[in-house]
């Protein structure tokens, strides 16, 4: 099993922004990115990001997307968040499965900060051959995967009248995509 995890939303500091933060898990990452990569030269473009497509791109993205086979995860924080105590808590609660082969981060990192994840892990009785931060999230079609539906969660609760972003969550759930949500609200 390889996991992506993206963010999307952390930048906010005010409003009613959360983060939504994707936890994908696929069994067979060759095959998931080469129809990833078809999707993307169908559509005419190099890479996807939520925030830099409008929604003309994105119900396409989805609409081919939604037939591939994956599962994700969301835990969702009220913002201002810390992103280092985010994942730390992430790992705590999303990663459960055993046999998670390799596990992608999009955002570079430092190495002792990899450590410390890794360390969460092993903590908990799981082990990772390999966890890696990302910086250019282009090169890891899986990563632009984690990314749509990151931020397509955050949109649907940060715009909870909007009947695009309403529509896509259910039919994920319909789907059996959304494996499980949890949200994190902040303590007082």
């Amino acid at each position: 099993m390889i996991v992506f995890i993206d963010e999307s939303g952390i930048h906010k500091q005010t409003g009613h922004s959360t983060t939504a933060v994707v936890y994908i898990a696929v069994k067979n990452l060759d095959r998931v990115e080469k129809q990833i990569l078809k999707i993307l030269e169908a559509l005419k473009i190099d890479s996807f990001h939520w925030a830099k497509h409008g929604w003309k791109i994105k119900e396409k993205f989805l609409r081919q997307i939604i037939d591939l086979k994956f599962i994700f995860k969301v835990a969702l924080f009220e913002n201002p968040v810390h992103p280092e105590k985010m994942l730390e808590t992430v790992f705590q609660h999303l990663i459960t499965e055993k046999g998670v082969k390799r596990l992608f981060i999009d955002g570079k990192k430092p190495k002792w900060y990899e450590r410390k994840l890794k360390k969460v892990l092993r903590d908990k009785g799981l082990s990772i051959r390999k966890l890696k931060t990302v910086r250019k999230e282009e090169s890891f079609p899986g990563l632009q995967l984690a990314d749509c539906l990151a931020g397509l969660i955050r949109y649907h609760y940060d715009n909870p009248e909007s009947k695009d972003a309403k529509r896509w969550f259910r039919k994920l759930k319909r789907e059996k995509k959304l494996f499980a949500q949890i949200i994190f609200e902040k303590q007082s």
